[in-house]
């Protein structure tokens, strides 16, 4: 009998210690190098979910789509852009990874096309009758995305990258630091970024920096969406505080920055990092700015990318339209 006792309260205790051992597990969230968009928007969520019970840990990698359709990372970041090209293995990618999935929108991006003001390219229709004179950034060998962002911008006008005087640079904030340095004359600058209020400074002689409005009729938008089937065109108006828009207003780029996740990841767990996130926007805000824009009612819009079983469980139970 004391046996048949120690066995049973033996196998009760390997049980708890299996349970404990499972609500342990370790989440991976992936994000970039540290300072990045990607960093900074990983850091942010790994906290909420800690708080929510979620015991999530950061990997600073770069280039993980991959290692996130694979299994090896449980969670992490991207455009929405990328995300449905490294889905479909189309743009920038050359084989499909079909095990991603999306949890949701963590806030939009808004980004577009720029030049000096003293150029006068107030639309893409201007920018068109002078394209041939015109050196814009080209390749971003280290940011294989961005052309696609840029060639979307040139499209809505009927434009091409051979319409133009092409100077190949780095990165994203290489083709910045060229516009500044008057090496090029257009280039992809973010939304008040730190390093297009940088270059703006340098061109005060010239007006600063303006960004060229894209056509948001339909066939423009249509011509957008070839490029940025993830993107929309967004209307901001004149704002002397936001770099850019100082003397007029301009339909830009918005552009999903979302989170991944892979089918093989459990639906519970999936599920509560979702709530999380959408819960826990106050505290994403307090983490890193970007946050205030998020919007759980535009979280789940139209993807090719599949969404998981998990953030469709939470959605349908916060009463969060998918797929508009």
């Amino acid at each position: 009998m004391t046996c048949l006792k120690g066995t049973i309260l033996g196998g009760a205790l390997a049980l708890t210690l299996g349970v404990g051992a499972a609500t342990a597990q370790v989440v991976t969230v992936a994000s970039g190098a540290q300072g990045s968009l990607a960093y900074n928007t990983g850091q942010a969520v790994a906290k909420v979910a800690n708080e929510a019970g979620i015991i999530a840990r950061t990997q600073p990698l770069v280039g993980y789509l991959p290692l996130i359709n694979s299994g090896e990372v449980d969670f992490g970041f991207s455009n929405g852009v990328e995300a449905e090209y490294a889905y479909t293995g189309t743009g920038n990618y050359d084989r499909a990874h079909p095990n991603m999935r999306l949890v949701g929108t963590m806030f939009p991006l808004t980004t577009s096309i720029m030049a000096p003001c003293d150029l006068g390219l107030t639309s893409v229709a201007e920018l068109k009758e002078q394209a041939e004179d015109l050196r814009i950034a080209s390749e971003y060998t280290s940011s294989t995305i961005i052309p696609f962002y840029i060639a979307g911008g040139l499209a809505n006008a009927g434009l091409g990258y051979d319409d133009f005087q092409q100077v190949p640079v780095a990165s994203f904030v290489a083709g910045i630091n060229a516009l500044g340095d008057e090496l090029v004359d257009v280039a992809l600058v973010s939304l008040n970024s730190g390093a297009g209020q940088q270059a703006a400074v340098k061109l005060q002689d010239r007006g600063g920096l303006c960004y060229i409005s894209l056509d948001n009729s339909e066939a423009g938008q249509a011509a957008f969406k070839e490029f940025l089937p993830a993107g929309n065109i967004v209307t901001l108006p004149q704002n002397d505080k936001i770099n850019g828009l100082q003397d007029y207003g301009a339909n830009l780029m918005a552009i999903p920055w979302v989170l991944l996740t892979n089918g093989d990841v459990d639906d519970d767990l999936v599920y509560e990092m979702t709530k999380a996130v959408v819960e826990g926007k106050e505290a994403l805000k307090a983490s890193f700015g970007a946050f205030a824009r998020a919007d759980a009612a535009t979280m789940a819009p139209a993807s090719e990318v599949p969404y998981h079983p998990g953030a469709l469980k939470y959605f349908e139970e916060a009463g969060i339209a998918v797929g508009q």
